[in-house]
């Protein structure tokens, strides 16, 4: 039962929020006074064209020292409200700026010179900066370098993009959201989602899976701590920024996006046939076809066949957007609908979303609306289902001779679960609606400063329902033993679950040059509030599946199994950030940021996070100022701090009761008012570059962290002083440290033909530090921790990995496979020689075999355009890991082959069970694939009163891969808690098929 208690927490700087209230209303007033907005002195228009004299369609055009712009239509056409003696500034990507003063005269012209150096704008937290200017560790990624294909998450746009940017996909499974690490696991229980920053909008991973993927403009991913400790106590695991598409100004624009893919499973486990099944149990003995404990019925089942179909997944999105120079707005609609390979598993997300942007106040105000609503409907039918297929026996049949499911009652001694009638009539899934809003008000002041406003509101209501009748034949479904529990037939469980996440921030930013100085300030003061609520209910006997919505027509309801809850979270923060540079080659960027949590104890509610870079433009000194080999050359180095709060729930550092089942109530958890923020220190040198002219241009960073005041939750402690044996805990370190190297040539540029050369290579290792330290003056902890292994029956586990103390995270710690019997029992090597067999969890008959987490990571991302054909290739692999393969194991056990099937090389094996965790099934978990091949075709612009251009595209996702592992496909979720590196089976990985169509209308 979930132990979940109201209790009256007090954060620092957070009792008192009449501020927030007094600052929501002026920014109201604000958006009332929209329609008041002021006339202009001076309506100014012009062309921004290129040296050929054609119209720049996109390019910015601002009034310098203001946050007052436009853009230009498709023909590089602006209009914009100026006075007199106002420079105006157009600026475009691949162009140098250019400044322009307003006259008398109402046409102003530009007129822009190309630069060597492209010159990007990079989201940087809560500003925003040209990439020459960047101080700190930042990976940039635009749309026209996104994957393409079926992209059903933004994060599979952009896997193997950039370096030390980890994303990996388990599986295919509808709707599940793919884990990204950035540089490695650093932390525990703590946590190792990066945060995700949508147009301001903070969240966790879920926030991905409400944007389109084709409405995303830019990523930018912070990854070291001079860069991710703006964002304080939530940055310790990187940040991730992401800026959707807008409006601009000019003519309306509509564009319809569509994507249509077929899958099919790329790999599999080979089995036993019936024959070759019947071949070897009646080898050992073991055939019955006929009578008490028959095992051979006659049938002939491919089971996988049963249970999977061709997956097809649609992607629809429909967008159209325009302006003037003083409002603009994009609005879209997207459709992403999945049918999963396995029968019965489905995704359907909808989503809408709106978005503008208001001058007014003579352009001094401008106002940003951001609305955004989505609706998911899942299916589940994931790994659970899929794995029951391997081991259910090609003999039995679905369906009996009267058309009911069959179900062999010898199994094992119990009912058995017929894996197409579970597949097909289990109810399983939830229905998600997910809205979440912002409004944002950028006051000019004076020239240089401006105020800003930033309000989001963000609300997910979810509804999970799941029930197990008697017609999907399992135990749960048919309540066996009948004999004991005639009237539960049947179980229910609904569940309802409600988050409320609040933030509002103040921001002054200011920019001032004199002479050859450069200097912005920026001032944060920022406050977030999170609140969740929900209850789950389980009911037994429903003979009816449509009476299961009703848990309380339930003939059983047992109070351990209902439960509900309410907390919430709240983080109070200031920021003072300064970025200067002198004569643009030596700049320096310094932040410190305060949070106060209300998760923590008593005695550490607050935390600052202080962060420092510097950089050299080398390029601009004198001696290499006009050498025109080297087009750029930047040193970077930076120190900073973040902090980690990921893995605590609220009321952690509380002792709490629940009941004890007798009317009283006895400790659920101990106290601990020392309870605070794992802390990450991280060292960054890095090196941009750019020889030939621009033609080969990359990156190189190498840093070092240390996580420091470990969150984890089961620290052991003595009872007494302490009520409870365990309790959270901060104690133990991490040593981080890797290499990342990206590259970009552009081997061919001409204008019928570009062929681009990218890619990317990351080593990173974790070591584990230290794994004790003391709690309340009291010393927890030990040299290892167990971190996960296989079942070897139900209930029962078997440790192989392990946190060691001068070893990485997820260590394998196993016994050395000798063979086997004749009689299939497992050998196992007497390594201390004492001529006994340890098989507990630090037994000297093990050694170190490996660690779960590849010493290296790479991805070659080559591009061919040729006049209008183009071609994206994503290679992807890494390597120095092992997979402990749990799931080939299980499947090679000869111990119950009567009842169950085993891959077609078991017999071969001869391994009867699993009595020690041995590297036999330890394996090479490295790789090479061609993750995504994009082929494409422009057909051009269009002599159209309607139609501008469009262009198809066919994709193969999981072209091929070469790898030593024997299982369904080496790449395992990542996410850095016990069992990372194990295969205990998973949903399979697909190879899809797809084609693409974009229009663009007038």
């Amino acid at each position: 039962m979930k132990k979940h208690y109201l209790t009256n927490v007090s954060v620092q700087s957070t009792s008192d929020m009449g501020w927030h209230r007094w600052l929501w209303g002026v920014l109201m007033m604000a958006v009332l006074a929209l329609p008041l907005s002021a006339q202009a002195q001076q309506n100014i228009s012009g062309t921004v064209k290129d040296a050929k004299g054609e119209g720049l369609p996109g390019a910015s055009v601002v009034i310098k020292g203001t946050t007052r712009g436009t853009s230009t239509d498709v023909d590089g056409k602006y209009q914009i409200s100026a006075t007199a003696g106002e420079i105006l500034v157009a600026t475009l990507t691949g162009y140098k700026p250019k400044e322009m003063t307003v006259g008398a005269e109402a046409v102003v012209d530009f007129s822009l010179e190309e630069d060597g150096l492209l010159e990007e704008v990079v989201v940087v937290g809560y500003t925003s900066s040209d990439r020459k200017d960047v101080t700190g560790s930042v990976s940039s990624i635009g749309s026209k370098d996104f994957n393409g294909g079926p992209i059903t998450n933004p994060l599979q746009q952009i896997s193997g993009r950039a370096a030390g940017v980890n994303i990996t996909q388990a599986g295919s499974e509808p709707g599940a959201t793919p884990t990204v690490r950035i540089r490695g696991i650093t932390s525990l229980s703590g946590g190792n989602d990066p945060l995700v920053v949508v147009d301001g909008i903070q969240g966790n991973m879920d926030l991905l899976k409400q944007i389109p993927p084709s409405e995303i403009e830019t990523f930018d991913i912070l990854k070291d701590a001079s860069a991710t400790a703006v964002y304080g106590s939530r940055g310790a695991a990187g940040v991730i920024l992401i800026t959707t598409k807008k409006g601009k100004a000019g003519k309306t624009t509509m564009e319809y996006n569509a994507v249509v893919s077929f899958e099919t499973i790329a790999r599999s486990y080979e089995m036993l046939s019936a024959d070759q099944w019947r071949a070897e149990t009646q080898k050992r003995g073991l055939l019955v076809s006929s009578g008490a404990g028959r095992n051979d019925f006659g049938a002939n089942t491919d089971w996988e066949d049963q249970l999977t179909r061709t997956g097809i997944t649609q992607n629809h999105n429909l967008a159209f957007g325009g302006g003037t120079s003083n409002f603009n707005y994009r609005a879209s609609f997207t459709a992403i609908l999945q049918d999963g390979l396995v029968i019965n598993s489905k995704n359907q997300n909808y989503t809408a979303r709106i978005q503008a942007t208001q001058r007014a106040l003579n352009n001094k105000l401008g106002l940003t609306y951001n609305v955004n609503v989505t609706n998911t409907t899942n299916n589940f039918n994931g790994p659970g289902s899929y794995q029951r297929i391997f081991g259910f026996r090609p003999t039995d049949p679905v369906f009996n001779t009267d058309g009911s499911y069959f179900v062999p009652g010898d199994k094992f001694g119990g009912a058995s679960t017929n894996p197409y009638a579970f597949a097909k009539e289990i109810i399983d899934g939830d229905k998600t609606d997910n809205m979440f809003g912002s409004v944002r008000a950028d006051y000019d002041i004076i020239e240089g400063l401006t105020a800003s406003v930033f309000g989001s509101w963000r609300r997910i209501n979810r509804n999970y329902g799941r029930f197990e009748g008697t017609a999907t034949t399992s135990p749960e479904g048919l309540a066996i033993p009948l004999a004991t529990r005639p009237n539960e037939r049947g179980v229910a469980t609904q569940e309802a679950n409600y988050t409320d996440e609040r933030l509002f921030n103040f921001i002054l930013n200011y920019k001032k040059s004199f002479g050859n100085h450069n200097l912005e300030t920026t001032f944060v003061n920022e406050w977030q509030k999170q609140t969740y609520s929900g209850f789950r209910q389980l009911g037994r006997g429903f003979a009816d599946p449509n009476a299961y919505n009703n848990i309380l027509l339930a003939n059983t309801l047992l109070p351990r199994e209902q439960s509900s809850y309410k907390n919430d979270r709240v983080l109070s923060s200031f920021l003072l950030r300064a970025n200067y540079s002198f004569m643009g080659k030596y700049m320096a960027t310094v932040s410190v940021r305060r949070d106060a949590s209300s998760v923590f104890g008593a005695n550490y509610k607050t935390a600052v996070f202080p962060s420092a870079s510097l950089a050299w433009a080398i390029k601009e000194e004198g001696f290499l100022k006009d050498n025109n080999f080297v087009s750029d050359l930047k040193l970077r180095v930076g120190y900073g701090v973040t902090g980690n709060q990921q893995g605590i729930s609220p009321q952690q550092s509380l002792l709490l009761v629940e009941p004890d089942g007798a009317g009283g109530y006895t400790v659920a958890r101990n106290a601990n008012p020392d309870l605070r923020w794992e802390t990450r220190r991280m060292f960054n040198t890095g090196l941009d570059f750019g020889l030939m002219d621009g033609k080969l241009t990359g990156s190189l960073d190498f840093y070092t962290g240390n996580t420091e005041d470990l969150l984890f939750s089961g620290y052991n402690v003595p009872t007494p002083p302490f009520p409870i044996p365990t309790i959270t805990a901060n104690a133990g370190k991490l040593f981080n440290q890797g290499l990342e190297i990206a590259l970009n040539y552009k081997l061919i540029d001409t204008k019928d033909l570009q062929v681009n050369l990218a890619g990317n290579f990351t080593t990173n290792r974790t070591r584990v530090v230290e794994l004790a330290g003391k709690v309340l003056n009291i010393e927890v902890g030990r040299d290892s921790v167990a971190w996960g292994g296989f079942e070897v029956a139900p209930g029962t586990g078997v440790n192989s990995a392990y946190l060691i103390k001068g070893q990485p995270i997820g260590t394998f710690l196993v016994h050395q496979h000798a063979g086997t019997d004749d009689a299939g029992n497992q050998l196992i090597v007497d390594r201390n020689g004492d001529g006994i067999i340890d098989g507990g969890d630090l037994s000297k008959d093990r050694y170190v075999a490996g660690q779960a987490l590849p010493k290296f990571t790479y991805a070659f991302t080559p591009s061919i355009i040729y006049k209008r054909l183009s071609a994206n290739f994503v290679f992807r692999g890494s390597h120095g890991n092992k997979i402990y393969n749990a799931r080939r194991l299980q499947l090679s056990s000869l111990t119950n082959i009567g009842q169950v099937n085993v891959l077609a090389d078991a017999p071969e094996l001869n391994f009867l069970k699993a009595t020690y965790p041995s590297d036999l099934w330890l394996e090479n978990g490295g790789f090479f694939r061609l993750d995504n091949l994009t082929l494409g075709y422009d057909l051009g612009n269009f002599n159209s009163k309607y139609l501008q251009n469009a262009r198809l595209s066919f994709t193969v996702n999981n072209v091929f891969i070469i790898t030593q592992y024997k299982g369904i496909d080496p790449e395992l979720s990542m996410g850095g808690g016990g069992g990372t590196g194990i295969d205990n089976g998973i949903y399979p990985r697909t190879r899809n098929f797809a084609i693409g169509l974009n229009i663009n209308l007038k």
